[in-house]
């Protein structure tokens, strides 16, 4: 499964952005999707995750609450990272992971990463 990232950018403290990632697979309904991001000098920490499961359940990082959403669309191979009022501290490379797991918050739980897409918030 090839997955790649777009939509990342820079943006002032409190905008908005929307990152996409598009799968290659035509049987992305099945997989879990997550996003996880990196800052320099740091660790790849979880933002969220998405189930493939009917219910679709989310799994949200404390840190983003309340500001971040995913969500997906299966007709379009596609899961979004929704991100709202930014802080200079969401500064990163964003990427999106896919996994047939569910309930995936841990790296080494996904089997299939994307590039990533580099996310600035400045003033």
């Amino acid at each position: 499964v090839q997955m790649v990232e777009s939509g990342g950018g820079s943006v002032r403290p409190g905008g908005s952005l929307r990152l996409s990632c598009t799968a290659s697979e035509h049987t992305f309904g099945r997989y879990s999707t997550g996003w996880f991001r990196q800052a320099p000098g740091k660790e790849r920490e979880f933002v969220a995750s998405i189930d493939w499961t009917t219910n679709n359940s989310q799994y949200i990082a404390d840190s983003v609450k309340g500001r971040f959403e995913i969500s997906r669309d299966n007709a379009k191979n596609t899961v979004y990272l929704h991100m709202d009022s930014l802080r200079p501290d969401d500064t990163a490379v964003y990427y999106c992971a896919a996994t047939t797991k569910i309930a995936a918050t841990s790296l080494r739980d996904y089997d299939y990463w994307g590039q990533g897409t580099q996310v600035t918030v400045s003033s």
